[in-house]
């Protein structure tokens, strides 16, 4: 299928509560999402935190008009690798009603040549290991599976 082109630009505050009912919008963002109206306070404390530090980019995909899918790139320095940065892709989702119609992968494209121009030397994501079908997308696109990943929640 030929993929209709999107907009990627940098996410708005308003925004904010398309973004939060994509994350909510699967086994796992059901239970520790609140898609409430209005939105919990702590969202918008998070966009305004994310917008703030150079080093995050919230971006949505839109078309005609309408936010259909989003992603975060951080970028994070570091001295492994001979002090190369790496890009970290966190949040990537697309609506439900438009996916497979090649959002997710111009969104991800789009945070891959980011990484890229901003001088990072890889980009790494996580996906849970329930998400088979994200981890196929992923695949797809020329990620591989690299590490191990361990969580502590609080």
């Amino acid at each position: 299928m030929t993929a209709k082109p999107v907009s990627i630009r940098r996410a708005r505050r308003d925004d904010v509560a398309a973004i939060v009912a994509m994350l909510a919008d699967d086994h796992l963002g059901r239970a520790r999402e609140r898609v409430e109206d209005p939105l919990p306070a702590s969202y918008y404390d998070a966009f305004e935190r994310i917008m703030r530090d150079s080093n995050l980019q919230l971006v949505v995909a839109e078309s005609e008009g309408r936010v259909v899918g989003c992603l975060q790139l951080a970028i994070l320095p570091g001295l492994s690798s001979q002090g190369g940065s790496r890009g970290l892709l966190e949040d990537v989702r697309v609506a439900t009603d438009c996916r497979s119609r090649g959002i997710g992968e111009q969104l991800v494209q789009w945070a891959v040549t980011e990484a890229k121009a901003r001088g990072c030397n890889l980009v790494e994501l996580l996906t849970h290991q329930t998400r088979v079908d994200a981890q196929r997308f992923y695949k797809r696109l020329g990620f591989a599976s690299s590490h191990v990943g361990m969580t502590v929640r609080f």
